[in-house]
């Protein structure tokens, strides 16, 4: 065989060129094969399913799993809300039921996430021995290409090292450059001293060439993929069989390298501009999520003392969280932090809001019993017929009633139409009987009205006949009831003024009169049952034994006072006029004792 020309590799990529992905795969996009979830229930059956898989789950689909979870936990949660504010319950007192879905859920996140760290480990361990499988490849081959007496012979031993070489698995990432350098330089080394005939030769560059020309029309199709992230993935897998396939003919290799290259530049520069754009997109959404925190962690509740008040601030905080539903993933290291921040937030607000719904609820209890038991006392006054006493009783429970707090909704109607029925129930027996007052009032107006007018008449009469007459129509005038309010001073001055004018004409003393006027009441007084005169007499003799001895008082200080100077002498007329009105008193007073003495005899003989 003819010796063939030494022919270095120099097309190969180095691993230094070769694409390297390290951004993480976009969260919003789910695994070709994940199956489409509708339901929370579904999400749980996948995670359970991927749980007891054979092969560990992939990460981008177990985000996935999560990040529609809790959306469908999410939507279920506000759906039972608004069916228990629909019901006619109130929005403050919901309180939502554990989810039974979420520990089962949880429970196959552990077990997946578990079997994950399994996997990594066992190909941490499967990569440890692929490098050794690797090293002992290079070792034979090292050995071949040290013995040119034996090149030729061992052309098949060499391509059977070559497809074991192919055959072995990924090995750690820090030694794949190393080894695959060692195995291309003694790879080179045995083609170098390889004695095989040019036929043979240009049959193994023209099989290299097929290969490689297959492998540029897969990456100029890679170009147009729409899955970015997945052509470049493939990029990966194509550039790691062009490092396995020889060398083709030395006039050939910059071009087919060179076609190859540029499918490679447009695929990392596509995936290069999409993670920009992703990067853009994130710092944005992270930006707007940052606005909704701090919007709801402005939120106050210290001033928050109604029902109305938190109902208001509460729309605020679904209106924030459902705006932060609309807005994408933030950068994967802020992403876990700003929703953390962001449910920190909110959870702080519907805290205090449970807080103070349990206050107002014991508060609102604590009222109940104070309004029924004001029900209770007016339902038990409704069918007095104590006028003024109940009616005094009434406003004073509905003042009470004003001053209590409210109560819960439900009974609240209930309890406000119990306590005005009673309320209503009183005063209209009172108004029915007050009109039946009014009218008795009306009559005894006619009647005083009547002894006004017999009074007048009597001026044409003697002073013996008009005596008796003024004292019975006196007697009958106070055994008369009550006339309407508005009459009362009016009638009351025109009857006085019918008696001053028989007084005046007759030539009737003041005090006469006043005595005349009490012995007619008196009479009116004695003959109601149940008086009481021997009461009206001892506080009459109290008073009579005060004057009496005020008058000794003032008579006694009149002995002390100087008539010398004309100071003196004005100020004893003034105690001794008043000295004297003073005894004009007391004899009237004394008249009146008498009198009633008179009336106690008489009621004792019947």
């Amino acid at each position: 065989m003819d010796t063939l020309e030494q022919t270095p590799l120099t097309e190969t990529p180095t691993p230094e060129t070769e694409v390297q992905v390290t951004e993480p795969t976009p969260q919003e996009q789910p695994a070709n094969d994940t199956p489409l979830m509708k339901t929370k229930e579904e999400v749980v059956a996948r995670a359970q399913e991927l749980a007891k898989a054979d092969e560990p789950a992939d990460k981008q689909e177990m985000d996935l799993l999560k990040q529609l979870f809790y959306r469908y936990h999410s939507a279920e949660m506000n759906e039972k809300r608004q069916a228990f504010i629909d019901a006619g319950g109130d929005p403050m007192a919901y309180l939502p039921e554990p989810d039974p879905q979420e520990p089962l859920f949880k429970e196959a996140l552990q077990t997946i996430r578990q079997r994950r760290t399994d996997a990594l480990a066992a190909m941490e361990k499967e990569r440890n021995e692929n490098l050794e499988k690797r090293l002992a490849v290079i070792e034979k081959i090292k050995v071949l290409a040290t013995t040119p007496e034996e090149a030729n012979k061992s052309y098949e031993d060499f391509r059977q090292l070559q497809e074991e070489w192919r055959e072995i698995g990924p090995v750690p990432a820090e030694s794949v450059t190393e080894t695959w350098k060692n195995y291309q330089l003694y790879v080179e080394q045995f083609y170098d001293m390889l004695k095989l005939n040019s036929d043979m030769r240009e049959y193994d560059f023209r099989k290299n060439l097929e290969a490689k020309t297959v492998l540029c029309e897969q990456a100029e199709a890679l170009t147009r993929e729409t899955d970015v992230i997945g052509a470049l993935n493939k990029l990966q897998a194509l550039h790691q069989e062009w490092k396995e396939i020889g060398p083709v003919s030395k006039n050939l290799r910059e071009e087919i390298w060179n076609r190859f290259r540029d499918a490679s530049t447009i695929i990392r520069k596509r995936h290069q501009e999409f993670f920009e754009n992703r990067k853009a997109q994130e710092e944005e959404n992270l930006q707007k999520k940052t606005q909704l925190c701090e919007q709801a962690e402005a939120i106050e509740t210290d001033g928050l003392n109604t029902f109305a008040q938190w109902d208001t601030e509460t729309k605020k905080i679904l209106e924030l969280q459902a705006t932060w539903k609309t807005i994408g993933f933030a950068p994967a290291k802020q992403n876990n932090q700003i929703f953390e921040r962001f449910r920190v937030a909110c959870d702080r607000f519907f805290t205090q809001k449970n807080e103070f719904f349990h206050n107002v609820k014991e508060s609102l209890e604590e009222n109940l019993k104070k309004k029924t038991a004001l029900v209770e006392q007016a339902e038990a006054l409704k069918d007095s017929t104590e006028w003024k006493k109940t009616t005094d009783t009434l406003i004073e429970l509905q003042k009470q009633w004003k001053q209590i707090g409210a109560v819960p909704r439900k009974v609240s109607d209930q309890l406000w139409k119990r306590f005005t029925s009673a309320c209503d129930t009183f005063f209209e027996a009172k108004s029915q009987a007050n009109a039946g007052q009014r009218a008795e009032q009306q009559e005894n107006l006619k009647a005083k009205q009547g002894i006004i007018e017999q009074l007048k008449t009597l001026l044409e009469e003697s002073e013996e006949s008009a005596s008796q007459k003024v004292r019975e129509l006196q007697k009958q005038w106070n055994e008369t009831g009550h006339v309407p309010m508005r009459e009362k001073d009016k009638i009351y001055e025109a009857y006085h003024a019918a008696v001053d004018a028989l007084y005046k004409k007759f030539n009737l003393s003041q005090a006469q009169r006043r005595l005349n006027s009490f012995k007619t009441s008196l009479k009116v007084t004695a003959e109601k049952e149940g008086s009481n005169l021997g009461r009206d007499r001892d506080r009459m003799q109290r008073a009579y034994d005060m004057m009496k001895n005020e008058i000794q008082t003032y008579e006694n200080n009149l002995s002390f006072l100087s008539v010398s100077s004309k100071k003196g002498n004005s100020l004893v007329a003034d105690i001794t006029k008043k000295v004297e009105k003073l005894k004009d008193e007391l004899n009237l007073l004394g008249q009146k004792i008498k009198a009633i003495n008179e009336a106690i005899r008489q009621e004792q003989q019947k």
